[in-house]
């Protein structure tokens, strides 16, 4: 029997029905195909690369409200920490140092990373009031789930906090993830397991921080402190809940590499460390008295000092909440909490020191994408607070991300100044997955960055609403003239903040009689983008009332009585 001959032109068209009979989209330089979050019923449509095989593990590390003094280079308290696991990491991949989340509180923050888009609520579950949307819904998409839906085994371990039914629906029941702001300890029956098996008595505090109360004589708010064991012996670092968190996710990465060994792996590992209640382990007392010689308070708590803690000039009045909140009145007290959040974060590194070790020993180092991160940041005693808040001092504003490309993806770019966002991690892991960036994303990928190109311009609004206060506001940053500016816009008062990103103790220069022609650029260009999308409009009534002197007169619908769009 002679084999049948195809004329070209038949192969061409036979090629053409394959392809779109399968789902696969043409793209300048590479091919997908398409694929659905949900099978049956053919929804949550999405494009990933056909092949799986050579993908690489993906690991995501974050920590929870972390102070740039640990990891900016400008910062002078960053060349006395002691991190040496990160700094390995700097060194094998790219350092972004202008990255920036979209809220300073844990699960609206969290949810950007998760979804690739700004936070669609405005609140922690804890806190949040009767009729506040407090959580992920289940039908918002987040990125692991395209990735377990093309092969990759997703695991977890840590601080969650974006709502239980999400975490279910994405990695399963039987992964480690607890939906609240604090480490659940004694409650973790697994950790409680890990200290038994170790010989170690559950934690108490040997010394313990307090804040006082608005008489400030009264004990206020814990802060955490220096622990030990409940009969008195010295805590040990490897009995540490963070050190716990690694080991857990070693164990859940070899059970994962032990069951599936062909199949990618994507694990993320989110400590609750450095954030307060502090929980410093035996071991550090030497780093406690060098850090001790070095700590100074910053010149912002200084000025409190001087004026008694009254209100400062172009404050809005959310900060004075804040202050009375935290109660730090006392000098010495404030500079161990500083002290704390130093040592808190060598606590962490310790615990990735072990994760990485488990890497590099079992040979996945080299080839695994590795990026660092964390929700937000710390005031770590600037303007007289400590933690974060429902305001728009760019310190909380500010997070590390660090990504370790695949050896065979060497970064060619090791320090990138220009800003990113947190909106740009779920793209960038999307895309080191062989998955097309959905356009719903906000974000972009930065494996471009690290190559040596230039990310596009930067679209990354800042929001606040409800933590200890409420303070609702919009925030916007500006390159003019080479120079960055952070701006916010505290909508109940009027009062508006801008800030000189690069520098140390941040200072409120709106209202500078020299800075009038640089707030009529920024004001102007502020109302360009809340009229640019329905997500910001509700901002623009008030915003252009308390910014009349600087914005031209307009005769449209203040009242949104023909609303451009409902939804």
């Amino acid at each position: 029997m002679k084999p049948i001959k195809y004329s070209s032109h038949f192969l061409l068209f036979f090629t053409f029905i394959m392809c779109s009979s399968y789902g696969y989209s043409q793209d300048r330089t590479e091919q997908y195909i398409q694929k659905f979050l949900n099978t049956r019923e053919r929804t949550g449509a999405f494009e990933a690369k056909p092949d799986i095989e050579n993908r690489p593990n993906i690991f995501l590390l974050t920590v929870d409200m972390i102070s740039p003094d640990i990891y900016l280079p400008s910062r002078e308290l960053s060349k006395h920490v002691k991190t040496p696991n990160l700094d390995a990491l700097t060194d094998a991949g790219t350092r972004f140092d202008k990255t920036f989340c979209t809220a300073p509180v844990c699960g609206p923050s969290r949810a950007t990373i998760l979804t690739g888009r700004h936070q669609p609520y405005l609140t922690n579950g804890e806190r949040a009031p009767m009729g506040m949307v407090r959580n992920l819904k289940q039908s918002d998409i987040v990125f692991p789930q395209y990735l377990k839906k093309t092969g990759y085994n997703v695991k977890h371990v840590g601080k969650w906090h974006v709502g239980a039914e999400k975490f279910i629906e994405t990695f399963g029941e039987n992964q480690h993830g607890w939906d609240r702001w604090a480490p659940p300890l004694l409650d973790d029956e697994l950790y409680v397991d890990y200290i038994n098996r170790q010989n170690v008595k559950p934690q108490i505090y040997k010394r313990e921080i307090y804040g006082k109360q608005h008489d400030r004589e009264s004990k206020g708010n814990s802060l955490g402190g220096w622990i030990q064991q409940a009969d008195g012996k010295p805590f040990p670092i490897e009995a540490h809940y963070s050190v716990f968190l690694a080991e857990l996710a070693k164990q859940k990465l070899k059970t994962a590499k032990l069951n599936h060994p062909n199949q990618p792996v994507f694990l993320q590992l989110e400590f609750f460390d450095p954030h307060q209640p502090y929980s410093i382990p035996a071991g550090f007392e030497d780093r406690y008295e060098a850090l001790k010689k070095v700590v100074k308070v910053p010149e912002s708590y200084q000025k409190l000092i001087d004026s008694n803690f009254a209100k400062l000039k172009g404050e809005a009045n959310i900060y004075d909440v804040y202050r009375q909140y935290w109660g730090l009145y006392d000098e010495d007290m404030l500079k161990d909490y500083i002290i704390g959040h130093l040592l808190q974060m060598e606590v962490v590194d310790y615990a990735v020191g072990l994760f990485f070790d488990y890497l590099k020993e079992n040979n996945l180092w080299d080839n695994s994408v590795i990026l660092f991160s964390a929700d937000h940041g710390d005031m770590n005693g600037r303007m007289g607070m400590a933690d974060k808040g429902v305001y728009f001092q760019p310190d909380i504003f500010r997070i590390p991300l660090y990504i370790k490309a695949p050896k065979s993806n060497t970064a060619i770019v090791k320090k990138v100044d220009a800003p990113v966002s947190s909106l740009d991690i779920a793209p960038t892991i999307l895309n080191y997955a062989g998955i097309k960036v959905p356009d719903y994303m906000e974000g972009e990928s930065l494996t471009p960055v690290i190559n040596g190109k230039t990310r596009s311009k930067l679209h990354h609004v800042f929001q606040t609403g409800w933590h200890v206060g409420v303070n609702y506001g919009f925030g916007y940053q500006f390159i003019i003239e080479n120079k960055h500016w952070f701006y916010g816009y505290n909508i109940s008062s009027g009062i508006q903040e801008l800030y000189d990103v690069d520098a140390d103790d941040q200072i409120n220069h709106f209202y500078d009689p020299d800075k009038k022609k640089l707030v009529a650029t920024i004001v102007n260009g502020v109302a360009k983008v809340m009229q640019s999308d329905n997500r910001w409009l509700g901002y623009w009534s008030t915003f252009r009332l308390h910014n009349a002197s600087y914005l031209p007169k307009a005769n449209d619908d203040m009242q949104m009585f023909k609303p451009k769009d409902k939804n």
